[in-house]
């Protein structure tokens, strides 16, 4: 009797501390078998096809922390936000991706009307061009956010869904494909709502894939900036600088293009090349406690932020396009 009480209680202490652990118990627990069965009746998925994949899926500490935004202290200034993208390493590799894709961005910039700088700025600042696509299999990274990260839980659980889709419809091993800690995946950094919606077969050989194909991921960013309302031929970003005291009104952290041009001149706000009549934003960039710089956003820089919400990033962006547009353009353009 003693000896039977023992073994329990020795296994009830083995569960207790697997359970706390959790790194590859996501299928016993009772949100993620709900989730298993909205799957199955909503998308038509095997209920013990699921049960395996949480079995094996792995909680991940380390992108619970990596999520949490930092501290307002914490937060990198401006100019050492740009000096990561915006230099001599990026520029070069840039021209040599382009350079080596040049009839594929080509085509993609005829078809969808975004600059292949523009494409190319993007790629290089999400991956490094390819070389840098994330080391988390996207499925721990999605199932931890989306079962152990309350503030986003809707999302993330959202996205999980749509990552087991892709790999279903696609034929993806699920446990092969690796990414972000959030969960985005390949050349581009698309996360699986994205994919699903505006990735695209490039290069025409029947499958959509984002991890190796450059043409693929060439045609899906010029494909979702379109999509989100891309401009041909429209500028993205103006230098500005600001005087007087009624800038500030403006100076509210949006990004969306609500106001005339020419009421931000009158505001204080100094400025060239852009219409009295244009729409845009006053974008204010903190240097911590060297001077803010100051841009106009135009409503192709309103777009970029469709792809990352940072006035950082699309800023970047437009001044690595800028900076590869300088030193490497193809004869003709």
């Amino acid at each position: 009797m003693m000896r039977a009480l023992l073994c329990t209680i020795l296994l009830a202490c083995a569960a207790a501390c697997a359970q706390a652990a959790g790194p590859a118990h996501f299928a016993a627990r009772p949100e993620v078998r709900a989730f298993i069965r909205e799957m199955v009746e909503q998308h038509g998925f095997v209920q013990h096809e699921l049960e395996y994949v949480f079995s094996r899926a792995r909680r991940e500490p380390a992108i619970l922390e990596a999520i949490q935004p930092p501290a307002p202290p914490a937060r990198r200034p401006w100019d050492a936000y740009r000096a990561i993208f915006v230099n001599d390493r990026h520029i070069r590799a840039g021209g040599e991706f382009w350079q080596a894709h040049a009839r594929v961005l080509e085509r993609a910039q005829r078809e969808s009307g975004v600059p292949a700088e523009v494409i190319v700025s993007i790629l290089g600042i999400e991956t490094f061009y390819g070389r840098s696509t994330g080391r988390w299999r996207v499925v721990d990274a999605l199932a931890t956010l989306a079962f152990d990260y309350p503030p986003r839980a809707g999302f993330f659980r959202g996205e999980l869904a749509n990552y087991l889709r892709l790999a279903r419809d696609s034929g993806i091993d699920v446990f092969s494909v690796r990414g972000s800690y959030a969960g985005a995946i390949g050349i581009p950094q698309f996360m699986p709502s994205s994919y699903l919606r505006y990735a695209v077969d490039f290069d025409g050989d029947g499958a959509v894939d984002l991890r190796a194909s450059a043409a693929d991921a060439i045609g899906s960013v010029a494909n979702y900036l379109k999509q989100h309302g891309w401009q041909a031929g429209a500028p993205v970003i103006a230098a500005a600088s600001v005087s007087g005291e009624g800038y500030k009104t403006f100076a509210d952290g949006s990004v969306e293009p609500k106001h005339a041009a020419a009421e931000l001149a009158k505001a204080g706000v100094r400025f060239d090349g852009v219409p009295a009549e244009a729409r845009a934003a006053l974008i204010e960039l903190d240097n911590g406690d060297a001077p803010r710089e100051y841009r106009l956003g135009l409503a192709n820089f309103y777009v970029l932020t469709r792809y990352n919400r940072s006035s950082f990033y699309a800023t970047a962006v437009a001044d690595l396009a800028a900076a590869l547009r300088a030193a490497f353009q193809p004869e003709g353009r």
